[in-house]
């Protein structure tokens, strides 16, 4: 009987406990609109520095939360840059519009203030770079790079279905050559992304 009695105990802790872990939230979709700021890390490998101009950019997202304290997102975006190579005297630049293709796993971390929801993310995605026919180098072409992705943010509620978003990711990636052998520096590099926008939650 007592084993019974701790059988069934142990049964209901677990159901309650896995039900309340489970449970989606109320409004589990969110879709959010972030100005970016591009701030690449400056790179150099065999005499050939690699850097690229700061730009502004536009991130668009959806977010789905499973539940209190796990989601999915998956985001576009895109800026425009010039990508400059040097070595010695001599000097490349290129400008090409970049794509950003990402989705992360989100992990949402409780806060006692209330409306304030922070965040951290990790995922992978891509960036496609495409040259475009300002300071074009001859044999250029589209280019795409793996990406690994990492971040941090927080939705601050203003209304039931509405907020702002502040939110600073880190990618990673192997420096493009447009597929130029000379431009192959054979090295990954750092891109710091820090954006602030809205979101609507449905």
């Amino acid at each position: 009987m007592t084993k019974s009695i701790r059988l069934l105990v142990l049964i209901a802790t677990v159901t309650f406990f896995g039900t309340s872990a489970f449970a989606q939230v109320e409004q589990a979709s969110q879709i959010s609109i972030q100005g970016t700021g591009l701030f690449p890390k400056k790179s150099d490998s065999t005499g050939t520095t690699y850097d690229t101009t700061k730009t502004g950019g536009l991130l668009v997202g959806y977010s789905y939360q499973f539940n209190r304290w796990g989601g999915v997102e998956g985001n576009y975006g895109y800026t425009r840059n010039i990508q400059n190579f040097s070595a010695g005297t001599a000097a490349t630049a290129l400008q090409s519009d970049v794509h950003e293709i990402t989705g992360e796993f989100v992990a949402h971390v409780p806060a006692a203030i209330r409306g304030v929801r922070p965040y951290a993310l990790v995922g992978g995605g891509a960036l496609v770079f495409n040259p475009t026919s300002k300071y074009s180098v001859a044999g250029s072409q589209n280019q795409t790079r793996g990406a690994f992705v990492y971040g941090a943010g927080v939705n601050f509620d203003l209304s039931h279905n509405f907020g702002i978003r502040a939110e600073h990711r880190g990618l990673v990636y192997k420096i493009p050559d447009f597929n130029i052998s000379r431009l192959n520096l054979d090295k990954f590099t750092h891109l710091a992304q820090p954006s602030v926008g809205f979101f609507f939650r449905f």
